[in-house]
């Protein structure tokens, strides 16, 4: 029987409650004989149907999750890249339509149980879809998802066959057409960058706007792309032997560089709306941050006393990330300082190092990107000369959920959320030559970008 058929009548059986009836045994004419006691049998088989092709969703917080031909295929929460399911087994509560559907995070290996009833639901939910409520004011189903690393969600679930095209166009099992085409692009609505700042193949500084290249410095480190792409912030080493450095500006449209402070100063950062700049400065040999108006470099402050290696930019106006060797900080001008231990963010797969960076993502700050070394690096994964492999991931703050996003056959390092918060770029180091990489937050779309490295974002 071709696949559409048998997916046809599998969702008929399921949805609307069909089945197979047994045929009535012909009545016998034979002298009726005196009942023999059978030894018990296994109980009669079951029906394995269970509902397929729907979208369960609910609020507080906002979610949705799509039910496939095979169970639980894909997790939706806004501002967090989608959470691919593995399917596993399914069972039926005898005596009422009600259903178990198991799965596994395909990223954690975390278990996920959705309870689906077949009951009216009209709980005050948003179908993600934007369809139109039912008529009657309820839907379907009633269902609840249990994922072992986040918070319980319930809701509602309708048919959703809209969401699954491809099964009404489905070959047949002789028909290997489909199966040798590439997987259709899962993130689709991203917006390239405009404006980016870069260090080319002889090291020197340049910051390209649209299609206008400048080369800003010989050389440099550590680049800030303010969020209009016109004013890049950079550190310029002054000594060959000593720690001394400035921290500069330069502005694309006049083509001038300023230097705004200098001495033990490294890693400046813009505040969200590019009013502030926020930079690391030593003294008594402790690292502290310090921060002025973007107009009056001059009037420089100290931020917090806290001591800290590192600074990696603004959560929002008056927050500031930064981090030791031991503790990622949350340091603010109007908040009390939140704290954690880096170990729960590297979790076992990766070390702490000096060099390592962290970034908010753009529109929430609950999720950061960590880029630092493996402390067991995968199988065939390349090194570097000092025999390590660099690597990035994902973690949620408030779940402590973390996915691993760089492919395992590469070194990556230097990842830069783009400012849609969808896609993000990397170093990649092959054989001694460096180039940006760009992947989807999701784990896909993995290509080359330039032939640059320490790629940063401004627009």
């Amino acid at each position: 029987m071709p696949i559409r058929s048998r997916i046809i009548l599998a969702f008929a059986a399921a949805v609307f409650g069909l089945g197979v009836t047994a045929q009535p045994a012909r009545a016998q004419a034979q002298p009726a004989s005196p009942a023999k006691k059978l030894p018990a049998g296994p109980p009669a088989p079951q029906s394995t149907h269970y509902p397929i092709l729907l979208l369960a969703f609910g609020d507080d917080p906002y979610w949705s999750l799509r039910i496939g031909l095979k169970g639980p295929e894909r997790l939706d929460r806004p501002k967090y890249p989608p959470i691919v399911l593995e399917p596993a087994e399914v069972s039926h509560e005898s005596g009422v339509d009600a259903w178990t559907y198991h799965a596994k995070d395909s990223a954690t290996g975390a278990s996920v149980v959705v309870h689906l009833t077949r009951e009216a639901c009209a709980d005050p939910v948003t179908d993600p879809t934007a369809a139109p409520r039912p008529a009657s004011g309820k839907y379907t189903f009633r269902a609840s998802v249990d994922h072992a690393q986040l918070p319980a969600m319930k809701g509602c679930g309708r048919i959703a066959t809209e969401l699954f095209p491809k099964i009404n166009n489905q070959p047949d099992d002789s028909d290997d057409t489909a199966k040798n085409k590439p997987p259709a692009p899962t993130i689709t609505n991203f917006k390239p960058p405009v404006a980016v700042a870069y260090l080319n193949a002889a090291g020197a500084v340049v910051l390209n706007r649209g299609t206008v290249r400048k080369t800003v410095a010989p050389s440099g480190m550590e680049l800030a792309l303010s969020h209009d792409g016109k004013k890049l912030l950079y550190t310029r080493s002054d000594s060959k032997t000593g720690p001394d450095r400035t921290i500069v500006l330069y502005d694309f449209d006049t083509g001038k560089s300023q230097d705004l402070v200098h001495g033990y100063v490294r890693q400046a950062f813009w505040s969200p709306d590019d009013s502030r700049i926020a930079f690391l400065k030593a003294q008594d040999r402790a690292w502290q941050v310090w921060s002025f108006a973007a107009a009056a470099p001059d009037a420089a402050t100290l931020f917090s006393s806290q001591s800290v290696n590192s600074l990696h930019g603004w959560m929002d106006g008056h927050t500031l990330l930064t981090s030791d060797m031991q503790i990622a900080y949350w340091l603010s001008d109007e908040q009390p300082m939140q704290t954690m231990p880096l170990t729960d963010i590297y979790g076992p797969a990766f070390q702490v190092m000096s060099s390592d960076a962290i970034r908010v993502h753009p529109l929430n700050p609950d999720l950061i990107l960590v880029s630092a070394d493996y402390a067991s690096a995968p199988a065939g994964a390349p090194k570097d000369a000092m025999g390590l492999t660099a690597g990035f991931f994902l973690y949620e703050v408030r779940s402590r959920r973390r996915t691993v996003l760089c492919p395992p056959d590469q070194w990556g390092r230097a990842a830069e959320w783009s400012r849609d918060g969808l896609q993000i770029f990397y170093t990649r180091v092959v054989t001694g030559t460096t180039s940006t990489f760009r992947i989807f937050w999701d784990g896909t779309g993995t290509q080359k970008y330039s032939s640059a490295s320490w790629l940063v974002i401004g627009q």
